[in-house]
């Protein structure tokens, strides 16, 4: 009989990482959601891999909200009429 060794997990994505990083210095701890219910990471990758232009893909995780490129994730920062002096 022969017994197959268990798949191993595969590493995380490098954009995996660094949304998770990004939410965490917003101050949410990887306890506090779960990534997978907000954003198909597998799905996301292969749109900004596919992108032969200028592409950014929009998202909320628990209120924060992300802007992700093919080179970065940053936080959404949205300007207040306070902010614009108006």
């Amino acid at each position: 009989m022969h017994n197959s060794a268990p798949a191993s997990p595969q590493p995380p994505s490098d954009l995996l990482v660094d949304i998770i990083e990004t939410l965490e210095t917003c101050g949410l701890d990887h306890d506090d959601y779960q990534l997978q219910d907000w954003v198909d990471i597998e799905a996301l990758e292969q749109l900004l891999a596919s992108s032969n232009g200028d592409i950014s893909v929009r998202f909320t995780v628990r209120g924060v909200q992300l802007v992700t490129t093919p080179n970065e994730v940053q936080v959404l920062v949205e300007s207040s009429p306070e902010a614009d002096g108006s």
